[in-house]
């Protein structure tokens, strides 16, 4: 019985999907067939028809489980600590030194090769 349940959602939740891309298939379809009504008008019923599409689309299982990991990824959202602009600038300021620093090094360490290569080849002065 449970099987037969399982079927039958799956079923239901795949002519659901199906009808949502219809849905959207159509939304665009009129925005291009409809080109003598203004933008505005075109793309407010293309955004309605979007609408019914995700709504459609959320009355799924798969829809609901999307629905969830946005659910559950905004919560985790608010659980961050975000940094104060101090420690946001100090931290860019680090990174800009690190950076610097390291770009002086390999500017040495090239201009030191550069010299070497030179001397042993002999193009030098």
């Amino acid at each position: 019985m449970n099987a037969k349940t399982e079927t039958q959602g799956s079923a239901m939740d795949t002519i659901k999907l199906m009808l949502s891309v219809v849905i959207l298939i159509a939304g665009i379809v009129g925005f291009y067939l409809l080109e003598a009504q203004p933008l505005w008008m075109r793309l407010l019923g293309l955004l309605a028809m979007v609408g019914v599409a995700v709504a459609v689309a959320l009355m799924t299982d798969q829809g609901r489980r999307i629905k969830a990991f946005f659910s559950s990824a905004k919560t985790e959202v608010r659980k961050v600590v975000w940094p104060t602009r101090q420690e946001t600038l100090q931290t860019t300021l680090v990174i800009f030194i690190a950076v610097l620093l390291t770009a002086l090094f390999m500017w040495a360490v090239d201009s030191i090769l550069f010299v070497l290569v030179r001397w042993f080849t002999g193009h030098g002065g």
